[in-house]
């Protein structure tokens, strides 16, 4: 709809104001929470700043995974990478985007490591969990004023015309984004009153991974951007979500027989 604004002759691309809103608002949240349960909010700080990191490095990953024809495309024009500034454009082709589900894995990733070295920092993945959605919300407002991540072609939505992505302009198409947004809105009100009143302590990110992954699987019948991959009839995103519902029903069935192991 809107990729950019003009400040003081700028160009500002509004999916990057958009993800700033978003790292603030969890980042003000984190605070608030952190300083509510008497916890070292300066930690919570540090804890998401690697858990981010993790998740840029993740999800640009995945980008040049599901776009692998790009780092084929590269190899096979290597001889005319002869300077920096071409060196760079070629970095910025293949590893360009992010893939929201190599964000999430990478950052898994970063803190499972960071518990595993500290386990002060377990008690925090709680806060973390109510704090991905929030961040995700600001990140699809984002993703539909850019005209990325856009729907199917459908006789109700919004027209692009400014797209970076040539194929979503000039057709009518479902606002997928705005649906996501919603949906983790949505996702961020239920695990808050999760976490304010104490329910299902220690568990609440196992909650939003279920959650995420069965709504997800859903919304991605109405994608149109196959360039992410698609795998027989499925997205690559389908398929992750798939795995990751599996996954965690498996930890939490083991979870489970364990406690009933120990409390015969």
């Amino acid at each position: 709809m809107f990729p950019y604004i003009k400040i003081f002759g700028h160009i500002i691309g509004l999916y990057s104001i958009l993800s700033l809103c978003g790292i603030f608002s969890s980042g003000i949240y984190a605070c608030i929470m952190a300083n509510k349960r008497k916890y070292d909010y300066s930690e919570v700080i540090i804890f998401g700043l690697f858990l981010s990191f993790g998740a840029l490095i993740g999800g640009q990953l995945l980008y040049s995974f599901v776009n692998y024809k790009r780092i084929i495309n590269v190899f096979e024009n290597i001889k005319r990478i002869d300077s920096v500034k071409t060196f760079f454009n070629a970095f910025s082709y293949v590893f360009g985007g992010l893939v929201y589900y190599g964000s999430l894995i990478g950052g898994i990733i970063v803190g499972f490591i960071l518990v595993k070295k500290d386990s002060k920092y377990k008690k925090y993945i709680d806060i973390v969990a109510v704090c991905i959605p929030l961040f995700h919300f600001f990140g699809r407002i984002g993703c539909f004023l850019g005209g990325c991540c856009y729907g199917l072609p459908s006789k109700i939505g919004f027209i692009y015309s400014k797209s970076p992505i040539i194929e979503a302009n000039g057709t009518r198409r479902f606002p997928i984004q705005l649906a996501e947004a919603f949906f983790n809105i949505a996702l961020f009100i239920l695990l808050n009153y999760f976490y304010k009143n104490k329910k299902y302590e220690n568990k609440l990110f196992y909650i939003y991974l279920i959650l995420y992954a069965i709504g997800r699987f859903i919304m991605e019948f109405f994608r149109g951007d196959e360039y992410r991959g698609i795998w027989l009839i499925f997205s690559t995103s389908q398929i992750i979500s798939c795995l990751i519902i599996i996954i965690v029903l498996i930890k939490q069935s083991i979870v489970y027989k364990n406690y009933l192991k120990y409390n015969d």
